[in-house]
């Protein structure tokens, strides 16, 4: 394999808690090869057309520095939500990427999100293609969403799955310590606007909530108080896991109700937050049972202090595996993962054609949703349950965790 120029890596979209293990498995796959210059683009794409680059080797210098990238929340490099303009009629665009590329002799280039990512690298793939340029693109999965098609599962998911899990187990037990003499309702509000695989997680604690609504099936308030109430008759401590994407029937967003609607961001997506607190609300209006709610929010992506290894070591091997396959000549596509048993758990990795991929959507599998759409099914937890599997221990410093900062 022969191997000449650069290569290049981005981060891009919300960050995860194993996003930067990707970034190490890439470097340490180009350091394997011999790539002569590791570069990193400074807040994705957006970074890079400003010509905000810089040399990965100077701010991972060491076995140590690597070891503490995989403890690293967040985006290391940074991240962006800046969407490349269609191909016709924004040529100035493309052709500014690529002389950028031609400048630092980059011919490997790789990005690493979802399905907004994967569609950049689908663009510069086939602009590649249609005008004979040499340079490589692959794609690196990740979303704690876990909506990206054809890959069994999303590298970020897993942690985050872990995260959500850990914590609804934790609240269970704070809102049961009041026994017989209080009744109280938590709404936990969680990620996810089309797809419910996050919320769908709150069912890996041992101790589940009484009641989880995924954005895969329309909420029915009515149905939702009615419930509450025959939950109360029997139970004092009720806790609901809630996606933060839920819709009526007529496919309004639950938080946007008497809200007026939502801001939109860069990719034209409604930004959404507050269901939780809506649901708390219209408890406490239409019974006489306290209620509050909880928005994990970021945490749920940020929490690298409780960390799956499985998914970890996946997202190591999803980088270093795409660098690879960059280095061989592939381009337009992206890392796959596949499950070839879930007990014991054993897994393969492959290639998919990036057009398959960018901005397609996989939700959570009706079957999969049960109850009258209130809860999962046993199939959902056998499919989650090795994803969350394994630790590995914070690196800790005057007792908090320690990470690996970029030096500006």
């Amino acid at each position: 394999m022969s191997i000449k120029g650069n290569m290049i890596i981005g981060q891009s979209g919300g960050p995860t808690a194993v996003i930067n293990s990707s970034l190490a498995g890439a470097f340490e796959a180009a350091e394997a090869a011999g790539i002569k210059k590791i570069y990193g683009m400074h807040y994705g794409i957006e970074g890079f057309l400003n010509e905000n680059i810089l040399d990965l080797r100077k701010h991972i210098k060491n076995a140590q520095d690597v070891s503490l990238l995989k403890r690293t929340p967040s985006a290391f490099l940074g991240s962006c939500r800046y969407k490349l303009p269609k191909i016709d009629g924004n040529e100035d665009v493309y052709e500014k990427i690529f002389s950028i590329m031609e400048k630092y002799d980059i011919q490997y280039f790789l990005y690493n999100g979802g399905n907004d990512s994967m569609d950049t690298v689908k663009m510069l793939s086939d602009y590649a293609a249609a005008h004979g340029k040499p340079q490589k693109f692959m794609g690196i999965p990740k979303t704690i969403d876990n909506d990206l098609p054809v890959t069994d599962h999303c590298p970020g998911y897993g942690s985050a799955a872990k995260y959500i899990a850990t914590s609804l187990k934790e609240i269970i037990v704070d809102n049961d310590c009041y026994g017989p003499y209080r009744t109280s309702v938590v709404i936990v509000e969680i990620m996810g606007r089309h797809a419910g695989w996050l919320t769908a997680a709150a069912a890996l604690a041992n101790n589940s909530p009484d009641l989880i609504y995924l954005p895969e099936v329309s909420f029915d308030p009515d149905d939702f108080i009615k419930r509450i109430k025959d939950i109360a008759k029997t139970k004092n401590s009720i806790v609901v896991a809630v996606s933060e994407g839920i819709k009526l029937e007529d496919g309004t967003f639950v938080c946007e109700i008497g809200s007026g609607g939502g801001k939109k961001d860069a990719f034209g997506h409604t930004q959404l937050s507050g269901v939780g607190a809506y649901l708390a609300s219209m408890i406490m209006d239409k019974t006489d049972i306290k209620a509050r709610s909880i928005e994990f929010s970021t945490m749920q992506r940020c929490a690298s202090h409780v960390v799956s290894r499985t998914d970890a070591d996946e997202a190591y091997n999803a980088g270093y595996l795409a660098a690879q396959a960059a280095f061989a000549g592939n381009t337009g596509e992206m890392i796959t993962i596949q499950v070839e048993s879930r007990a014991p758990y054993l897994t393969s990795y492959s290639k998919f054609d990036i057009h398959e991929v960018a901005n397609v959507e996989r939700k959570v599998p009706l079957e999969w949703i049960i109850n009258d759409g209130t809860y999962v099914s046993d199939e959902f937890i056998a499919y989650a349950r090795p994803l969350i599997m394994g630790e590995i221990e914070p690196y800790y410093s005057e007792g908090v965790p320690q990470h690996l900062s970029l030096a500006e």
